[in-house]
């Protein structure tokens, strides 16, 4: 059985926001911080990547197409309505 606890409510900051009052990063760490996070991304082949933006390039295309047809048609079946 869970135990329910009653009185004040817990004071602690939300899921990674610092406690209010507490110090600041200078800009100098902050960079390095930026520096050291940007070295563990692991960046993508040349390969990968020129696959990836075709990829992103066709589906684009296609989607424009898609909804070039539907706007032609939808304003031709308007024009034959009214």
């Amino acid at each position: 059985m869970a135990t329910q606890t009653h009185g004040e409510a817990d004071k602690r900051s939300g899921p990674g926001r610092p406690a209010k009052g507490g110090p600041r990063t200078t800009p100098v760490v902050f960079i390095r911080q930026i520096v050291a996070e940007l070295r563990k991304v692991i960046w993508p082949t040349r390969n990968a990547l020129v696959t990836y933006t075709v990829v992103c390039l066709v589906f684009v295309v296609f989607m424009a197409t898609i909804v070039t047809l539907l706007d032609v048609g939808i304003a031709k079946l308007m024009f034959w309505v009214f």
